[in-house]
């Protein structure tokens, strides 16, 4: 009388068995779609796993991961700025992980020391300026911007800007943190307006005569530059670039980044995925598309980067702008940076 109970046994054990569900990993990202999404298409056309995107501001995605803890479904977080990876390893979001490929192809500055996160990408803060109002001769370094002959001249973004709390705190890592406070005081007074808008905004004062000089990420002008519309290629055009502190330390560098997340249920998916985008392939892409400078060494930067030359570059290790980012925030607020 069982016996029709043990056939039906086997056929649910045998239907489960060739019922695996679908390979996946779950990406949040605080890339704007377009700038990762035909990676992650490509790496799923690869390897056959699919790759759900959730993409949102990268301050709202930490929260969000914070939030959802051991039932968080994301696999890997992709965000941008050193500092953000940091907040991230810090608020427990990220597990290590030590892998040999990804250890070899990203260069030990642009990586977490413990394997937290791995550097991406790379963009440069440098400074633009107008050269009918400007000789490149009259710029040397950042510190140099706390000169008097400034005065009124500088347009920046704000101090909750986190590419700006990088830059401060790779100057307190240098320079010391009264020396620092010291030119964010300085830079208060030589700002020509109170800081408003992002870098875009920053290049568009500089152009139209607000200021003279602005601090901004390259990639920021590199795609003003290659814009559909003349109006803002035009605007890109009517500035220049300047590397600061060539003469030394080389100019300061930033990174976006990824890590594997605390919980996450496809791990092994998730180290597959970030070594593809450490791939040549993928690096060339995000290149060529962002204007980004890539984080594998050897591969061809965007025209656009090609025409402003080549530049020496800060060493120092990245997460040290994280681990900074408290006591350049305070010494900002010190200073008046608004």
């Amino acid at each position: 009388m069982r016996f029709p109970g043990i056939v039906l046994l086997a056929i649910t054990v045998l239907v489960t068995g060739c019922s695996q569900p679908p390979e996946q990993v779950n990406v949040y990202s605080a890339r704007k779609e377009a700038l990762i999404k035909p990676l992650l298409d490509q790496f799923s056309a690869d390897t056959g796993i699919t790759v759900n995107l959730v993409t949102a501001k990268a301050d709202a995605l930490l929260e969000r991961l914070k939030a959802e803890g051991e039932h968080s479904p994301a696999d890997l977080l992709i965000t941008v700025d050193a500092g953000r990876l940091h907040r991230a390893k810090q608020a427990g979001v990220l597990q290590p992980l030590a892998d040999s490929t990804l250890e070899q192809r990203i260069p030990a500055t642009l990586r977490d020391p413990e394997s937290f996160w791995y550097g991406l990408s790379v963009r440069a803060r440098v400074i633009v300026y107008a050269p009918e109002r400007v000789d490149a001769g009259q710029l040397e370094s950042y510190e140099s911007l706390a000169d008097e002959q400034w005065r009124g001249r500088i347009c920046i973004r704000s101090s909750d800007n986190i590419y700006n709390q990088s830059l401060v705190a790779s100057l307190i890592a240098h320079n010391g943190e009264q020396a620092t406070e010291d030119w964010a005081r300085a830079m208060v007074a030589n700002m020509a307006r109170d800081p408003v808008g992002g870098d875009r905004d920053q290049i568009k004062a500089v152009a139209a005569g607000e200021c003279d000089l602005a601090v901004v990420n390259t990639y920021y002008l590199a795609m003003m530059a290659s814009d559909d519309d003349p109006a803002t290629r035009a605007v890109a055009e009517s500035v220049a670039v300047f590397w600061p502190n060539q003469d030394e330390r080389g100019v300061h560098i930033n990174v976006s980044g990824a890590g594997v997340t605390a919980h996450a249920a496809n791990r092994d998916n998730a180290r597959q995925l970030l070594t593809f985008l450490t791939s040549d392939t993928a690096q060339q892409w995000y290149a060529e598309r962002n204007h980004e400078y890539p984080a594998v060494e050897g591969i061809r930067v965007s025209e656009q980067l090609q025409g402003w030359g080549t530049f020496s570059q800060d060493d120092l290790n990245l997460s040290q702008l994280g681990e900074l980012n408290a006591d350049a925030v305070k010494v900002m607020d010190r200073a008046g940076w608004q």
